[in-house]
Formats: C-alpha cells, sequence, structure tokens
C-alpha cells in the first residue's frame, strides 16, 4: 500500500514538473495569442470572472455552506468545507510568500526584466496566481472528499485561470504553477483533516464491532 501511495506521489510529481516546464515554454506563445484575440465583450466577461473568482467570493461560499452543514447537523460535510477553507487559506499565505519572495512583473507591465522589482508592489505579484492557487485549493479538496461534484465544478478554477490570461494579469506559468500549488495544498490538508480523521473513526468502528 505504501510503495502504491509512494509510486502515484513519484507520477504526479513528474506530471507537475513536465506542465511547469512547459507552461513556461510557452509563456510568449499564450500571451501573443491572447493579445490577437482580444474581444471587448469577452473582456468585459473575464473581468467579471477575475473579480468574482477572487478568493473573498470562494471564503463567502464556504463560510455559508459550512454554516448550512454544521446548521443541519452533518459533520461529514462540516468536514469537508473547513477543509476547503483552510486549504485555500494555505495556497493564499503560501503563494503570498513566494510573491513577495520571487516578484515577477505582471504582462501588462512594460520592463525589461520580468523577474525582480518592487516586492509589494501589486505590479510584481504576477508568479504565482493568487486567484487560480486559492480556487485550486478550494475545489481540490471536494475533489478528494466527493470526486463527481468536485470534477463538476473544475471548471471554475481553470475558467478563473483562462480569465487572468485574458486580461493579461498572468502569464500562462503563473497559471499552471498556481494550480500545482493550489493542488499540494489540497492533498496536504484533505489528508490531515479528512482522511485521518476518517480512519480514527474507522478503527472505532471495527473497534465497537
Amino acid at each position: 500500500m505504501k510503495y502504491s501511495a509512494v509510486f502515484y506521489w513519484l507520477i504526479g510529481i513528474a506530471i507537475a514538473a513536465m506542465a511547469i516546464a512547459v507552461s513556461f515554454h510557452f509563456d510568449d506563445s499564450v500571451r501573443e495569442f491572447m493579445m490577437q484575440h482580444q474581444n471587448p465583450a469577452m473582456r468585459n466577461f473575464m473581468r467579471y470572472v477575475s473579480l468574482f473568482g477572487d478568493w473573498p467570493t470562494h471564503a463567502a461560499a464556504g463560510l455559508v455552506l459550512l454554516g448550512l452543514a454544521w446548521r443541519r447537523g452533518s459533520e461529514e460535510w462540516t468536514r469537508i468545507f473547513l477543509a476547503m477553507l483552510l486549504a485555500m487559506m494555505l495556497a493564499g499565505v503560501t503563494g503570498t510568500v513566494i510573491k513577495r519572495t520571487v516578484p515577477r512583473a505582471r504582462p501588462s507591465v512594460h520592463t525589461e526584466t520580468r523577474w525582480g522589482g518592487p516586492r509589494f508592489s501589486s505590479k510584481y505579484h504576477s508568479f504565482p496566481s493568487g486567484h487560480v492557487d486559492a480556487s485550486t485549493a478550494f475545489f481540490g479538496v471536494l475533489i478528494v472528499a466527493r470526486r463527481r461534484v468536485g470534477l463538476a465544478c473544475l471548471p471554475i478554477p481553470i475558467l478563473i485561470g483562462f480569465s487572468r490570461m485574458y486580461i493579461g494579469a498572468h502569464y500562462l506559468s503563473d497559471v499552471v504553477c498556481a494550480a500545482v500549488l493550489g493542488t499540494l495544498c489540497a492533498l496536504v490538508v484533505a489528508h490531515f483533516l479528512l482522511l485521518q480523521i476518517a480512519n480514527r473513526q474507522s478503527k472505532r468502528r471495527w473497534r465497537r464491532g
């Protein structure tokens, strides 16, 4: 069982590394494609997606769902929604630390050097995408806990990532690396908050039986 888990982790790491490498390679190509296919109506739509796709909207939705689950006495869904919120917070904090440590100019900033710059300027907080890492972590936990429901919500972080590139806020690599970060945070939180609790409950039931 442990060997199979390690094997899957190694496969996941290899896939993530390849995706990150490819994304950096196609940064300029995707940026040029986005610039060449700008449309006023689409741009306005993507601005709204980007606006409502930030972490406050996810936090508000998560808190409402958490309250409803707690009110209805659903211990399982209470844990799931709590884990979703914690994963989003972990991804947000980690992403912010990376932004400040490794400043990267946004695509809309005209500068010769993409990396480096003011650490506290939002214009140099391109890497990684805070929208994407928060949304991916949020729904990533849901995929782990309830696969069908989580996969049905997967288009949300994908659309948010596309919107961030379309409006010139991020490069492709910013979005891909943020998705990897969000996925990692979701797996860590789901493991310690959901799987560990589920294992303890199953052991208690087995002892009682």
